[in-house]
């Protein structure tokens, strides 16, 4: 239990003994400054301690908000401080010196002084405030009752920015969904875990291959995205951030939207109609547009003088009601997309409701990274140390590309020009060279990809490098199976691509949560891009002609990579110590 410190005895008919209480905080009151800081070194080290003003008059939902939230190591409202483990030693050392009055307001200024970041949540309309006198007491008061906070809380579960039909199809119901859980005890993991069962039953109705199994797959993947959007705001509402929900979030949509590809292909195989080729390349544009994402905001993350003309103008449309909703929508976020392929999915057939993907997709993609690229080429923006050991992390280069790294010298041509250059020229042989061609291409297609990553990743346009290494691999390994005449191959090389591009996502959100990327060994037993590339190359030009072999491999292949990614990545996210972060802004 959490411990709530008052630094003195509460008012004549506060309230605030019991609100601290059903926060979950067991309360002590303290005479002073020096009776606070032996209660202070009472409380065990690891847990949250709270000090409160003992005058103050607020809202429970300010509260909280200042208290409870389990991302920040330290966060102050007016009158209320709050510190968890890692922040515990700077605060005793803040009290130590520490004035009597105003004890919290000034503790939370000498953490920040002393390089703790204190979180200070934005309250809006909620009070939360410490009157000197009767008067201002009761103007307060007056105040808190004026304004209702459970209405606040509701619309705070929803987050600031999201897509046109989540914002205006979803959440004005699915908040009240949420709270409806929180006052049941369901946290947002099992919310999480209900929106992934719904999702792979909808993915089993869609493999039947009937219409009727097509229109249930419609409404369940809808009903899962409600669900999706449900636990984000049960943990937004309730404040149950968590490390694992933050795993379980970021990468349970992407395995629920992969495994509807695969039961919308397989529903088409029922009917006589292969269209896993269509939904690897669904699957592939969709990852290397969110690489392009994570890529551009991880090399901008710290970078000084980040400013340009192009922002500008992006900041000038945002403010323009209409211009922020069709901007939104046609990059084709999760909410859109999800709808799209809920409706299509009931009413037409998988091959129309991927290549609607693919065309909206693609679109997207060509829209985000035509402005990400115009932004970095008119800003002077001076990328960090950090930035560059982001993307060579987001680059995943194997054994291969690192020796090649260490030994080259510094290119004339820009990193993104080489990566490039490699990227078509293994694609390119893959498309129409025969096998030993095609293998020598991923030979130099490794060549180039250690030379791309030779120098520090700090030029403009450097954050190119990680997606033009994802499309490579994945175009490669959609078109060697393509071109095979092994039985089965597209549907192996789905598997694969997905086990490889779980282990790119589970990268991005490891470096999101400040815990840098998978450990060295993982990517070198994985092979690294430009390892796994040259296998398969290889692989297709053994084993393609001889039956059902190149699927065997592929598959055996996609198992392997599979269980080693999964295997560290639970391991990792059930046992980190990385910060409670939750997806705010993240529309896609």
């Amino acid at each position: 239990m959490s411990t709530a410190i008052l630094t003195g005895p509460p008012a004549p008919g506060s309230s605030l003994d019991g609100d601290l209480r059903s926060l979950g905080f067991d309360v002590r009151i303290a005479s002073g400054a020096e009776e606070t800081g032996a209660l202070l070194a009472a409380v065990p080290a690891g847990e949250r301690v709270a000090l409160v003003d003992p005058r103050f008059v607020g809202h429970l939902h300010a509260l909280r908000l200042a208290l409870t939230d389990p991302r920040f190591p330290a966060a102050a409202a007016p009158g209320a401080l709050t510190a968890q483990r890692e922040a515990r030693p700077a605060l005793a050392r803040a009290l130590s010196a520490a004035a009597a009055d105003d004890l919290p307001g000034t503790l939370a200024d000498a953490l920040d002084a002393d390089g703790v970041a204190v979180h200070r949540p934005q309250l809006g309309t909620l009070v939360a405030t410490v009157p000197t006198d009767a008067g201002a007491r009761h103007a307060a008061r007056a105040a808190v009752e004026a304004v209702d906070d459970e209405a606040v809380r509701l619309r705070s579960a929803v987050k600031a920015h999201d897509g046109f039909f989540t914002t205006f199809f979803i959440s004005p119901y699915s908040r009240y969904i949420a709270r409806w859980c929180a006052r049941r005890g369901l946290t947002p993991n099992q919310v999480t875990t209900a929106s992934l069962l719904t999702a792979l039953i909808a993915a089993g109705c869609a493999a039947t291959g009937e219409r009727g199994g097509y229109v249930a797959a419609g409404v369940l993947l809808l009903v899962s995205f409600v669900l999706d959007c449900t636990d984000g705001q049960l943990a937004r509402y309730a404040l149950k951030y968590s490390t694992m929900g933050a795993w379980l979030d970021a990468t349970f949509d992407r395995a629920k939207e992969y495994a509807f590809y695969a039961g919308l292909a397989l529903g088409a195989a029922r009917n006589g109609d292969d269209v896993w080729a269509l939904a690897l390349g669904a699957m592939v544009l969709m990852t290397c547009r969110h690489v392009v994402d994570f890529s551009f905001n991880e090399a901008n993350h710290d970078a000084t003088a980040n400013t340009s003309p192009t922002a500008a103008l992006s900041d000038r449309l945002d403010g323009l009601g209409w211009t922020v909703w069709a901007r939104r929508m046609i990059i084709l976020p999760i909410g859109e997309r999800w709808a799209m392929i809920a409706v299509l999915t009931a009413v037409t057939t998988p091959r129309i409701v991927f290549w609607a993907l693919i065309v909206g997709c693609a679109f997207g993609a060509c829209y985000t990274t035509a402005g990400r690229v115009l932004r970095s080429l008119t800003r002077k923006a001076k990328r960090t140390d950090r930035a560059a050991r982001a993307l060579a992390d987001l680059a995943d280069s194997g054994p291969l590309a690192q020796t090649v790294a260490k030994a080259a010298r510094r290119l004339a041509l820009p990193a993104p020009v080489v990566a490039f250059l490699g990227a078509a020229l293994v694609v390119g042989c893959a498309l129409g060279a025969g096998p030993g061609v095609t293998v020598a291409a991923a030979a130099g297609y490794a060549v180039l990809a250690g030379a791309a990553v030779a120098r520090p990743l700090k030029g403009a346009l450097d954050w190119l490098v990680p997606p033009l290494f994802r499309a490579a691999e994945y175009t490669t390994v959609l078109v060697l199976a393509a071109r095979s005449d092994s039985p089965g191959a597209l549907p192996a090389a789905f598997g694969l691509v997905a086990a490889v591009a779980y282990h790119h996502y589970d990268t991005v959100y490891r470096i999101r949560g400040g815990t840098g990327a998978p450990p060295a060994w993982l990517v070198r037993v994985t092979g690294g891009h430009e390892g796994r590339t040259l296998l398969v190359a290889v692989l297709a030009a053994l084993l393609a002609g001889r039956g059902d072999d190149f699927t065997l491999a592929l598959t055996a292949l996609a198992v392997a990579v599979a269980l080693v990614v999964l295997v560290e990545s639970i391991r990792f996210w059930v046992s980190a110590g990385a910060p409670a972060v939750h997806d705010e802004g993240e529309t896609a």
